[in-house]
């Protein structure tokens, strides 16, 4: 008779237990699919939260800057002949360009007054696209004509927002620098934290606005964020290309909108070169990166009318020789160490001998002799022969280009930036030498650069590329104080990517027995937030007072002077003067200069130098001869340079027109003065 009964139980695990392995399977399946969705979502929202957060804190800083340099000078209640002054030196100089633009009646004119230039100097005609670096300019005043915004901001503003605007491109592009080297956006706000609490040593944006490094340095930024992506290996086709537009974009841009931008590159170039020497960069990769530097120095130089400074730089003459001696040496990575460092040895030489080659002869063919100045500062400078030369000396006794002041480390140590910059340096320069002795031992260089046998250490190409890059740049700082902006925002980058990095922990760990990825993880979170914390408590009520803290654009002689000359000399007269105050001139009244800070041109710095006869041991026929053979109309005569004090003597101006005269007399006589005319050196007066 059959019955019905409940199933027994145990039939569920006889299924399982004669199929284990199935259930397994399904259960890996089930799991698989689950662990990778939510390690997907992991992603995207980690991306996001640290999206959001790089684009937050490059506005605030660009707010924070805006909002210091309107606290500084009450910019938006002064006169606008007050303004323009405050643009001072060589910024005036550009701005005034962008206000000529706009100034022009249609924009073919404006562009015809820039090409056929004969106001900036007198009694002769000059292209200033050609000579300077000023396309930004013109590219804002296009926009503003363009724009619908003539009603709602005025065109200072317009300028000025722009350029604080770059700034939050900056911060955001250091940001995105550190996390790509880290691996966590908390790297990024890190790095962020310490550009705004260092911001004495890691920009000057709020007080020289116009200057070019304002425009170049963001440009520069996201050039170093897209290599740093870009070294990365086993990228997909499409993001390596997208990257490679990126980085031929930034360079571009960062070439166009800075005269000193060959110089810069050519210290990228030579972190490039460092790192395929010694095999710790893929060599096609080296090759683009190049190839992208040449390109967009050409394209610059079209642009610029065939600048000869541009083709006669040493950036194209050394990159034009790692190629030839790439060829000429085909096996230079093969061979055992002493093989190899031989090898290198000859390598290192031949492209010496190429590039200085190949830039001399382009130098003769080009009759060039705009950047000799430069070379005749850094001879002096180093102590490679002492030199009477009069644009020499005029730098050398510039604070600017000094050695850079013990006193900057004190305020980089007060930040905590400075003993964890040392600290990741000491750890990754280690590594590096590692790597490298590996490398040059290893006879059979097979293997992908990056990726070493299990238990070596290993030392990620665009880690190398960052690290390269921060000594050389550190280096160019200590030498020369106004490049200091280079390498401190980089070295904000630098610091935090090593305290976030689990490489840095897990190799420090390892050497004090104490590895656990439990461990690293802890301290490449814990140690950045103590450092946030501590900041914020250290510098947050300094920042409000700051904030908080009102003064007012002060300078009544030179708004005078200003409205002297608008008011009582003709349109077309010609003033001779200082550089630095010329610019002034240039921008407040229009009227045409002797000369102008724009200093990279020979024949300017020789109308300077004549110029500035009027504070030498001349004989006044001499002096009003020089003068008049420029069309001088009227001289300006600064008694804060007649009775100068802020130089020693021996670097006052008139010290170095007799020591390039010959005439050494005035170093023995020290002219004292009771402050006439000195200017302010304390800031601007508090607002009442």
């Amino acid at each position: 008779m059959m019955s019905i009964r409940q199933r027994r139980e145990i039939r569920a695990t006889e299924v399982s237990e004669d199929f284990p392995a199935q259930e397994e399977n399904v259960k890996l399946e089930n799991k698989l699919p689950s662990g990778c969705t939510s390690r997907r979502l992991w992603k995207i929202l980690s991306l996001t939260i640290g999206g959001t957060i790089a684009l937050c804190i490059g506005l605030l800083t660009s707010v924070y800057l805006a909002t210091l340099h309107e606290n500084d000078l009450w910019f938006s209640n002064i006169k606008e002949v007050e303004r323009e002054i405050s643009f001072r030196t060589e910024c005036g100089l550009y701005y005034s360009y962008y206000k000529q633009m706009l100034q022009a009646p249609t924009l073919v004119q404006g562009f015809h007054g820039l090409i056929y230039d004969n106001k900036t100097e007198s009694m002769k005609t000059i292209n200033l696209l050609q000579r300077m670096n000023i396309y930004q300019e013109v590219f804002l005043s296009i926009l503003y004509r363009v724009l619908p915004i003539q009603k709602y901001l005025e065109p200072v503003y317009f300028y000025i927002y722009t350029l604080f605007g770059l700034q939050a491109i900056y911060v955001t592009a250091l940001y995105i620098t550190s996390w790509l080297l880290s691996g966590t956006w908390l790297s990024g706000l890190l790095a962020a934290f310490w550009y705004v609490t260092n911001r004495i040593d890691t920009t000057r944006v709020e007080f020289t606005i116009p200057l070019r490094e304002n425009w170049a340095l963001p440009f520069f930024a996201i050039q170093i964020a897209a290599i740093t992506y870009f070294l990365r290996p086993n990228l997909q086709r499409l993001s390596e290309r997208l990257t490679l537009l990126a980085i031929f974009i930034s360079t571009f841009l960062f070439s166009l909108t800075w005269q000193f931008n060959q110089f810069m590159m050519l210290m990228q170039a030579l972190v490039l070169f460092t790192l395929d020497s010694l095999d710790m960069l893929p060599a096609v990769k080296a090759t683009w990166l190049y190839g992208i530097q040449i390109t967009s120095l050409l394209l610059v130089c079209i642009l610029q009318f065939f600048n000869s400074m541009i083709l006669g730089s040493l950036l194209i003459s050394f990159n034009l020789s790692v190629f030839i001696a790439r060829k000429l040496q085909k096996n230079l990575k093969t061979g055992s160490f002493l093989n190899r460092l031989g090898k290198l040895l000859l390598h290192l030489f031949m492209v010496l001998c190429l590039t200085l080659f190949l830039n001399n002869i382009i130098k003769k063919i080009l009759n060039l002799k705009s950047d000799e100045h430069i070379f005749k500062f850094l001879k002096a400078k180093f102590g490679l022969g002492a030199t009477r030369d009069f644009d020499a000396n005029l730098y050398l006794c510039e604070e600017a280009f000094g050695l850079l002041p013990f006193n900057t480390f004190g305020r980089l140590s007060d930040t905590l930036l400075f003993y964890a910059y040392v600290f990741v340096l000491s750890i990754t320069v280690t590594v590096a030498f590692v790597v490298a002795f590996h490398n040059l031992s290893d006879s059979t260089s097979q293997q992908s650069v990056g990726k070493m046998e299990k238990g070596t250490v290993n030392l990620k190409p665009e880690t190398a590329y960052n690290l390269i890059h921060t000594i050389l740049f550190g280096f160019l700082a200590l030498s020369t104080m106004r490049m200091k902006y280079l390498w401190t925002s980089h070295m904000c980058v630098f610091a935090s990517f090593g305290l976030c990095s689990p490489e840095i922990w897990e190799l420090l760990l390892k050497s004090v027995h104490l590895y656990n990825p439990k461990r690293i993880c802890i301290m490449r979170y814990s140690v950045p937030i103590l450092i946030l914390l501590y900041l914020c408590y250290k510098f947050w009520p300094g920042m409000m007072d700051e904030l908080s803290e009102l003064r007012e654009f002060y300078d009544p002689d030179t708004v005078e002077l200003m409205n002297w000359i608008n008011s009582n000399t003709p349109r077309k007269a010609v003033f001779a003067g200082s550089m630095q105050l010329l610019a002034g001139v240039k921008l407040c009244t229009g009227r045409t200069l002797t000369n102008h800070p724009h200093y990279e041109d020979s024949s300017l710095r020789e109308r300077t130098r004549a110029v500035y006869q009027i504070y030498a041991k001349r004989a006044p026929e001499e002096v009003h001869a020089l003068l008049r053979s420029f069309g001088t109309d009227y001289v300006i005569l600064e008694d804060s340079i007649c009775y100068e004090r802020r130089h020693h003597r021996g670097c006052r101006l008139r010290d170095l027109l007799d020591i390039a005269n010959g005439h050494n007399a005035s170093l023995g006589t020290l002219v004292t003065a009771t402050g006439a005319g000195q200017g302010r050196d304390d800031g601007w007066p508090r607002r009442e």
